[in-house]
């Protein structure tokens, strides 16, 4: 039977997918803390279905 390898999502080295490593999907702890770094400083960001199908408006104006 074939090792499943996938690529680490953050340097693209290929890793083959099995309970050794530690730190899959990633190729190593490097790897890992810069990606969970990149989420805490909210690097990363999943866009609002919402927000693509409406127009921003832009809220009411105290003075009326």
């Amino acid at each position: 039977m074939r090792a499943r390898t996938v690529n680490c999502p953050y340097c693209g080295k290929p890793v083959i997918w099995n309970t050794a490593n530690p730190h899959r999907p990633f190729c190593s702890e490097r790897c890992r803390l810069i990606d969970l770094g990149a989420w805490a400083s909210e690097s990363y960001r999943i866009a609002d279905a919402a927000s693509k199908d409406e127009p921003e408006t832009p809220p009411p104006s105290a003075e009326q």
